[in-house]
């Protein structure tokens, strides 16, 4: 048999174009050539889909933080039905994949959108179903689920207009508050609040990049974080811990990104035996009330409680996280488990396609 071919999709139109590029070089890099044939789509930011030449933009070491998929290079599109990749212009069969592998953060990658369509091309594809992507991309809609499987999150207002009203806000919530877009990841468009003046900019910013917004009390807390991995059998990592540097306040995307000393992480963190089990088995409780498949980083805050307690508050959910060698939690929260950068590739490709064997044998007639 040949090798698997692996269409490796990433950059897109979200504000985490750079990101995506990012980890996908990483993944490009640490799959395994002998096993795979990586066919890479770069996604341009006009949304034109771009089938990149031999390993394209992927090959190539940048350091620039503003790197973008090139408006160039022949426009394609996966083909209904095939893993075919189509040339837009002559309607040619350029190439064909067997596994799609998206690597795209944020909004029309991560959010469902692109899921729905890899779903219709009928070939397998890396990550949660379309339902699960929409769901852990909104952070209304998965708190609200999360609070109905009995598992804790922050206090939370969900706003759709600018008439945010600052002294119900605070009665609500208190102060400081964090403002978020609430589709949006990497923390782009998050601000803290302390008072009405900073709300009113922090709510201008964060509907910048959504039409729906969270206002969220602040937790004071450690932030803990924990990859979950599998389909009806899952798994988490060891917990990891993320020290933001006092100058940025929290994990902004400055810290994440742009800043190489916006904080510490420790891999694994230093917590207790028990506290290690509470955050691995309350992870992976969240990654099934949200119907995660394939992958997922949870995030947690460990907070203090009275007479020596603790509470572990659900922050966020992404099933596409980052992946970056260098900074990324998800790959060296399992490399510290075990699970080495291409042992775990290759097992999110076997996950891929052991769900779409088991999709397949599905009836599709009532008759």
């Amino acid at each position: 048999m040949g090798k698997l071919r692996i269409g490796l999709i990433f950059g897109g139109r979200s504000v985490e174009h750079e990101v995506s590029i990012r980890s996908a070089r990483s993944v490009y890099h640490a799959l395994d050539k002998e096993k795979y044939a990586v066919v890479s789509i770069g996604i341009d930011k006009s949304g034109n889909w771009r089938l990149q030449g031999g390993s394209g933009i992927l090959g190539q070491d940048s350091g620039s933080c503003c790197e973008q998929v090139p408006q160039s290079g022949t426009r394609v599109m996966l083909a209904p039905g095939s893993g075919e990749i189509i040339n837009i212009s002559d309607g040619h069969v350029l190439d064909v994949i067997d596994v799609a592998f998206p690597m795209l953060h944020g909004p029309d990658g991560e959010d469902g959108t692109l899921q729905g369509l890899l779903k219709l091309t009928g070939i397998p594809f890396v990550g949660s179903s379309t339902l699960a992507s929409a769901v852990c991309m909104d952070k209304d809609v998965s708190k609200r689920l999360l609070r109905e499987g009995g598992l804790k999150t922050a206090k939370c207002l969900a706003f759709n207009s600018l008439a945010v009203d600052f002294d119900m806000v605070r009665s609500s919530l208190g102060l400081p508050v964090f403002v978020k877009p609430c589709g949006a990841g990497s923390s782009v468009g998050v601000s803290r609040a302390v008072d009405r003046e900073s709300l009113n900019r922090a709510v201008e910013l964060a509907f910048r990049y959504d039409r729906k917004i969270l206002i969220e009390e602040e937790v004071q807390g450690r932030e803990i974080e924990c990859a979950v991995l599998g389909n009806e059998t899952v798994r988490a990592s060891l917990p990891g811990e993320v020290i933001p540097h006092a100058r940025h306040g929290f994990y902004s995307y400055e810290a994440k990104y742009l800043d190489t000393q916006g904080a510490e992480l420790k891999i694994p963190a230093d917590l207790p035996p028990a506290i290690v089990d509470e955050v691995q088995t309350t992870a992976v409780q969240v990654y099934k009330v949200l119907g995660c498949e394939g992958m997922a980083r949870i995030d947690f805050f460990l907070v203090a409680g009275v007479g020596g307690g603790h509470d572990l508050i659900v922050n966020e959910v992404n099933t596409i996280p980052g992946f970056t060698s260098a900074v990324s939690m998800y790959p060296k929260l399992w490399g510290v488990s075990g699970l080495k950068y291409a042992e775990l590739l290759d097992q999110l490709i076997e996950l891929a396609m052991d769900r779409h064997a088991k999709e397949k044998r599905l009836e599709s007639s009532a008759f």
